[in-house]
């Protein structure tokens, strides 16, 4: 009997370890699903503190908007040829708007537009890609270059430098740090206390920690993935769009890899109890039942 029980122990354990191992990600039986399609290129989703969610089609100039009713509605056209997309707390939504290289500020109910930064020191921004909003109000964004076919701007390169900025508060513009090829995926814990940047031109996403006073320190390697959009859940597990979903833990441990049947371009958690992960993916748009929570407006 004691053999028994200590086999019977010994499973219990290696169970307990498993499960720790590899907590619940996806609600059980979920699987991904297609809410839309016939889109040119989706991006940028970001959710309201309702749980809709609003997301791009960047070569159709259009923010569009996924009702907690299960709806699709136009929100705005034409919209800056806007990329990523982040929902303050006071429920407007900040835009990369790359058309004219400018970061704007949409009030939800008039959906008026005013541009908040278009330019560091005297040049133009490269193009304003993904960006993140702190609790205290500032904005870190990405910027850097990816030539546009609608751009009537000439010359190239703007800026000596491919970097992730700070638009503050105050309305002030600092660039917060500029070791890049290409920046371009970016969120922050719901603390304020960490950013991610995916450095997609070197397959690498770092890790800061926040300041008080909005800078970056002590960078670190995170994971050695570079990513397009990105978002976090409450267990702290950073989503990477790369290829396929890939979830890792707040070490930089691998998860989970999540099939898309397109290449997804960025991810958010939103519905009414945010707990359904969207996905924006080419010409789609789709969602997946979690067992984990996201954190809010994203």
């Amino acid at each position: 009997m004691k053999r028994f029980g200590y086999a019977m122990a010994f499973l219990l354990g290696m169970a307990v370890s498993l499960n720790a191992a590899e907590p619940m990600l996806i609600a059980n039986d979920a699987k991904v699903e297609k809410l839309s399609d016939g889109f040119k290129f989706t991006e940028g989703c970001a959710s309201d503190a309702e749980g809709n969610v609003y997301f791009t089609d960047q070569p159709n100039d259009r923010i569009h908007k996924w009702g907690v009713d299960g709806k699709l509605t136009t929100f705005l056209e034409p919209c800056g040829r806007s990329n990523g997309l982040c929902v303050a707390p006071d429920g407007a939504i900040w835009a990369c708007a790359d058309e004219k290289n400018e970061l704007w500020r949409i009030d939800v109910k008039t959906k008026k537009a005013e541009v908040k930064a278009s330019i560091f020191g005297d040049k133009l921004l490269d193009g304003p890609n993904d960006l993140w909003m702190h609790p205290k109000g500032g904005v870190y964004f990405t910027d850097p270059h990816y030539k546009r076919p609608y751009w009537k701007r000439t010359g190239g390169i703007s800026q000596d430098k491919r970097a992730v900025y700070l638009y503050s508060s105050e309305g002030k513009i600092t660039r917060v740090d500029d070791d890049f090829t290409q920046p371009n995926g970016i969120i922050g814990t719901p603390d304020g206390k960490k950013l991610y940047v995916a450095d997609i031109g070197k397959k690498k996403t770092y890790q800061y920690d926040i300041q008080a006073d909005g800078t970056l320190k002590n960078r670190k390697l995170f994971c050695e993935m570079g990513s397009d959009g990105m978002t976090i859940d409450d267990a702290g597990n950073v989503y990477l769009t790369s290829g396929k979903v890939h979830v890792y833990d707040k070490t930089g441990k691998l998860l989970k890899s999540i099939e898309v049947p397109e290449g997804p371009s960025n991810v958010c958690f939103g519905g009414k109890d945010m707990q359904t992960l969207f996905i924006t993916a080419r010409t789609g748009f789709y969602s997946l039942k979690m067992a984990t929570k996201g954190v809010g407006s994203q």
